[in-house]
């Protein structure tokens, strides 16, 4: 199997994750930046590295791994896809690795899995909510679907009730303020701070913060 998604929409889909996930070539893939072009950041937003981080979305990426190295030990990692998460379990045993659909965070068995409301410091989301807005031909990133801003909206409000009060989502994304930070604002009692990665081309930054 390709490792590159036919359609754009295979990107939102279950089925494609786990197919790539079983090709064993692919070892580690990164979207966007790595841990060493985010230390930065995250010594700024997250500096105490006994915060209980929630790794949204983990895929096969370096980043999780990496930020337990460097002493960020309290890392809940999860992804929908069993392939997945059976891989990255067996590769990093001294990580906590769970099956979990981002769009049901606040369903009773996951709530209580991840140990409760208001059991995290931060959300780290790398790109998944990007996967989550991933359409077809004749989309429009200006209108999407219905589908699409219901698991948002989904996403969003599961993170808010795992999120501890001054707790932060982190989301590193392609996406521009205008297509993305809106669904932010839009959770009751989040401030969202944006922020932009790189010099010639651009990644964003939203830090939104649960007051």
């Amino acid at each position: 199997m390709s490792l590159t998604a036919e359609r754009n929409e295979q990107f939102s889909e279950k089925e494609y994750w786990d197919q790539r996930y079983a090709d064993e070539t692919e070892q580690d893939f990164d979207w966007f930046k790595k841990y060493d072009d985010l230390k930065e950041l995250f010594d700024e937003v997250m500096p105490e590295r006994s915060s209980r981080i929630l790794m949204l979305g983990c895929g096969n990426s370096t980043l999780s791994p990496s930020m337990h190295t460097a002493g960020y030990t309290s890392i809940v990692n999860i992804d929908y896809s069993s392939t997945l998460i059976t891989r990255m379990s067996q590769r990093y045993p001294d990580q906590s690795w769970l099956e979990m659909d981002i769009t049901q965070l606040d369903h009773a068995c996951n709530l209580s899995t991840l140990g409760g409301e208001a059991s995290f410091d931060i959300a780290l989301d790398k790109g998944t909510m990007d996967a989550l807005m991933a359409e077809g031909k004749g989309s429009s990133v200006w209108n999407p679907s219905t589908k699409v801003l219901t698991d948002i909206n989904l996403m969003l409000n599961g993170v808010d009730k795992i999120l501890k009060k001054g707790g932060k989502m982190v989301y590193i994304t392609f996406g521009q303020p205008h297509f993305r930070q809106k669904y932010l604002e839009a959770i009751p009692g989040w401030t969202v701070e944006t922020r932009t990665l790189g010099d010639m081309f651009h990644y964003f930054v939203y830090i939104a913060t649960k007051n």
